[in-house]
C-alpha cells in the first residue's frame, strides 16, 4: 500500500515537473517570437543597410592605450600637444556622425598640453618619478555630461537645466586632472541617466560607431561611443545599473565597476558626496585592459581613512595568472522579465570557458543561483533606498513633477521630457512595491552564496545582456534587459566588462567577469588574459 502511494507521489511530481518544463519552454518560445517581431518592425525605420560609416584614424597613436600614450609623453617621444590636438581633430571628424560629444574645452586643453610640454622640458624629475606622481601626464580624457567638469555643460539632459555649466569639477574629474590628464569634453547622456539608450531633448540621440542604426546603451553612452571611435583614450563613466558596462558592451570596449563605496560621488548629478549607502560607482571606459587598474586606482577617495584602508586591500598592482584562478559561469540567468540569452553571447562565453578550462587544467564550473532569476526586481527595490525622490530630481529639485500631468502632456506631444522618465514616474507611483523583507533576504542570500562559491580566488563569467546592440527605440519593448548588469550593483562587487570581438553582423559581443568584494585585481587580470588571447577591442572602421 505504501509502495503504491509512494509511486503515485513520484509520478505526480514527475508530471508537475514535466508540465512546468513545458510551460517554461512555451513562454520562452513566446518571448523569442516577441523579440523577433520587435526587431522586424523597427527594422523598417532603422535599416542596417543604410548606416553611416566613420573614417579610419589618421594617426596610429589614436589606437594606443592611455598607459602607452603617457609613457611616450613622459619620454618625450611625442608631445602632449600633438596627442591632444590629434584627439580633438578626431572628435571633430566623427562627432557629426555619432553625436557623442555635446560640449568641449578644446582651446583650454591645447594650452594645458603646451604647459605640460614646457614642464617636461624644464623638470628635473625622472621618468619614474613622473610616472609615480603624474601617471597620466598630458593624456586627454572625456567625461559624461552629468558628471561635473568645470566650465562644461551640466544639464543631465533636463530641459530645465539647459545652458547650466559646472562651476567646479566632480571629485573623480579632479582626481584625473591631479594625475596629469587633460579634460577635453563632455559627452551625451539620457535624461537623469536612467535609461538604456542615450537620448535627450537638448542634445538628441547618440549612435553606435559600429552601426549607426544601433543603440549605445546608457547612461555613459556618449563616453563609450567616442572612446570606441578613438576620439578619447580615457572615458569616465558612472554606474548605478550598468551605466558603464552596458555602453562598453554595445561599443566593444572595456570598463570596470569597482568594489562599491571606494569612490566619491560628489559632482555626479545632484550628489554631494556625503557618506551614505549607494549603489553608484564610477569607473574607467577604455580600449585596452592595461588601462583599467591604473585608472581605477587614481579614482579612489583615499582622503577618507576607511576608504584608504579598503583600497589597499585591492592589490590593483597585482596581475594574477589565470592558472591560479577558479572559474565559474552562468550561461542563462533565467530572469523571466529579461529576453533569453542569444547564441552569439553564449558563443562568446563558451569560447572563454574553453580557453580558461584548458589554461587552468580544471573545467570551469557552471552554476545556477536562484537569486539571478530576480536581477531586475532586486535592483528595483534597492533603487528605492538611494535617498532621492525621482519626481523631485526630474523637476531639478525645484518642483515635484506630477505623473498624471506629464503623461497627459506626453499624449499630446507637449511634455518637456522624453518618455523614459515618464515610465519611471509611472513605475514609482502606480506599480506594486517590491516586498522589503523578501528583497533584503534574497539579496543577502545571493551575496552569501556567491561569496562562498567564489571565495578570494574565483571569478564568475556572466552574460552582459541577452543580445548585442539593438536597433534604436527597441529598449522601450525590452525595458528590463539591463538587469544582468544591474544585479552586480545590488551585490556591490567588482565586475569588468570584457569585449570578445565582433559578431557576423559586425557588432561587438562580450560578457562580464565578477569577483567578491576587494578582488578587483582578479577580474582585471582575467580581462587582460582574455584580451591577449582573443584580441579584445576591434576598431569600428577599416584600416
Amino acid at each position: 500500500m505504501s509502495e503504491s502511494k509512494s509511486r503515485k507521489e513520484k509520478n505526480g511530481m514527475s508530471a508537475k515537473k514535466f508540465f512546468r518544463s513545458l510551460l517554461f519552454h512555451f513562454l520562452l518560445f513566446l518571448r523569442i517570437a516577441y523579440d523577433w517581431v520587435v526587431d522586424f518592425i523597427i527594422s523598417f525605420i532603422y535599416d542596417d543597410s543604410k548606416v553611416k560609416k566613420i573614417p579610419p584614424v589618421k594617426e596610429s597613436f589614436l589606437l594606443d592605450s592611455a598607459v602607452t600614450l603617457a609613457a611616450k609623453i613622459r619620454k618625450k617621444e611625442i608631445s602632449s600637444e600633438e596627442v591632444v590636438s590629434a584627439f580633438i581633430e578626431r572628435i571633430k571628424e566623427v562627432n557629426n556622425v555619432l553625436n557623442a560629444v555635446v560640449d568641449n574645452r578644446f582651446e583650454e586643453a591645447i594650452q594645458e598640453a603646451k604647459d605640460v610640454d614646457a614642464f617636461l622640458r624644464s623638470t628635473s624629475l625622472s621618468v619614474d618619478q613622473l610616472e609615480k606622481e603624474k601617471p597620466f601626464l598630458g593624456v586627454p580624457f572625456s567625461n559624461k555630461e552629468s558628471t561635473a567638469g568645470k566650465g562644461l555643460s551640466f544639464s543631465f539632459g533636463l530641459n530645465s537645466r539647459r545652458g547650466v555649466k559646472a562651476t567646479e569639477d566632480a571629485d573623480i574629474v579632479a582626481k584625473c586632472k591631479n594625475a596629469g590628464a587633460i579634460l577635453l569634453c563632455a559627452t551625451n547622456v539620457p535624461e537623469l541617466n536612467l535609461w538604456t539608450e542615450t537620448r535627450n531633448n537638448i542634445y538628441g540621440m547618440t549612435v553606435n560607431p559600429y552601426n549607426t542604426s544601433r543603440i549605445v546603451g546608457g547612461s555613459s553612452g556618449g563616453e563609450a561611443s567616442i572612446v570606441s571611435a578613438c576620439g578619447s583614450p580615457i572615458g569616465l563613466g558612472t554606474d548605478i545599473g550598468g551605466s558603464c558596462r552596458m555602453p562598453a558592451f554595445y561599443c566593444g570596449i572595456f570598463s570596470h565597476k569597482p568594489t562599491t563605496g571606494l569612490i566619491s560621488t560628489k559632482g555626479m548629478t545632484f550628489r554631494k558626496g556625503e557618506p551614505d549607502r549607494t549603489m553608484v560607482c564610477a569607473g574607467p571606459m577604455v580600449k585596452h585592459a592595461e588601462d583599467l587598474a591604473p585608472l581605477t586606482k587614481i579614482l579612489f577617495h583615499t582622503e577618507t581613512e576607511e576608504v584608504a584602508a579598503a583600497a589597499k586591500r585591492l592589490q590593483l598592482d597585482k596581475t594574477v595568472d589565470v592558472k591560479d584562478i577558479k572559474f565559474y559561469y552562468v550561461e542563462e540567468p533565467l530572469d523571466p522579465r529579461i529576453s533569453p540569452v542569444s547564441s552569439e553571447v553564449k558563443a562568446a562565453i563558451k569560447k572563454a570557458i574553453d580557453y580558461v578550462s584548458e589554461a587552468t587544467g580544471r573545467p570551469a564550473v557552471k552554476i545556477q543561483l536562484s537569486g539571478f532569476r530576480h536581477c531586475f526586481t532586486l535592483w528595483r527595490y534597492w533603487m528605492t533606498k538611494e535617498g532621492e525622490r525621482f519626481a523631485s530630481l526630474l523637476g531639478n529639485n525645484e518642483r515635484v513633477v506630477d505623473v498624471r500631468t506629464e503623461f497627459a502632456k506626453t499624449l499630446i506631444g507637449k511634455s518637456e521630457f522624453t518618455f523614459p522618465p515618464i515610465m519611471k514616474l509611472i513605475d514609482d507611483t502606480y506599480m506594486p512595491k517590491v516586498p522589503a523583507q523578501w528583497a533584503e533576504e534574497a539579496t543577502e542570500k545571493l551575496k552569501a552564496e556567491l561569496s562562498e562559491i567564489l571565495g578570494d580566488d574565483g571569478v564568475l563569467i556572466f552574460p552582459s545582456a541577452p543580445h548585442t546592440a539593438g536597433l534604436h527605440y527597441t529598449p522601450f519593448f525590452r525595458p528590463y534587459n539591463f538587469g544582468y548588469w544591474a544585479i552586480f550593483n545590488v551585490l556591490e562587487v567588482p565586475v569588468t566588462q570584457v569585449p570578445m570581438g565582433l559578431t557576423a553582423k559586425g557588432l561587438p559581443v562580450g560578457f562580464q567577469v565578477a569577483a567578491t568584494k576587494f578582488n578587483d585585481h582578479l577580474t582585471i587580470s582575467v580581462a587582460k588574459a582574455l584580451e591577449q588571447q582573443f584580441g579584445g577591442y576591434v576598431p569600428p572602421f577599416s584600416s
